[in-house]
């Protein structure tokens, strides 16, 4: 299975195209919240989603309202959420209340996959391993936009430039 995930697209569509040649060879998209706000693309961004409704996972965090839920044509699921993909139990979420500085030992033997912070890295402890995929459209700490691209238990982030900023196999 090949999941593409981005996080943090803040209604800015400049990055999407990119994106958009990955996702059409891909499984999944996870988008991991922060759709629209402070954007002016908002419409393209809400084009672009619609357009991978069938392959959409779609979360919703801290810059998503509740019109954007109800107004949306495909899922936005709020929190926390479980994908099972090749015997990994892979938690997504967008970061602001589940990441490697607050997982509360509730989660355990697992893959937490998050933004948020717009910064991407990709930390392991003892049981778990964290990875921040960064943002796809506003990068914090001179990063460069970034997205993560899983496929046969690797999980791979990309800066925009498809160099690649953080790797695990697991």
């Amino acid at each position: 299975m090949k999941i593409v995930f981005i996080s943090d697209i803040h209604g800015i569509s400049k990055n999407l195209e990119h994106i958009d040649k990955k996702v059409s060879n891909a499984d999944k998209l996870v988008v991991l919240g922060d759709l629209y706000l402070g954007g002016e693309d908002r419409v393209e961004v809400e084009k672009f989603l619609n357009k991978y409704k069938n392959k959409l996972i779609c979360m919703k965090e801290n810059c998503d309202s509740l019109s954007d839920i109800y107004k949306s044509s495909f899922l936005i699921i709020p929190d926390i959420s479980l994908l099972l993909v090749d015997d990994l139990n892979i938690y997504i979420t967008h970061g602001d209340k589940y990441n490697i500085y607050n997982n509360n030992n509730k989660l355990s033997n697992s893959i937490l996959v998050y933004g948020h912070e717009h910064i991407p890295y990709i930390e392991k402890d003892s049981n778990m391993i964290y990875i921040n995929v960064g943002s796809i459209s506003k990068p914090r700490d001179d990063n460069k936009e970034t997205y993560m691209i899983y496929e046969n238990r690797s999980f791979t982030i990309y800066d925009i430039e498809e160099n690649i900023i953080d790797k695990i196999e697991v």
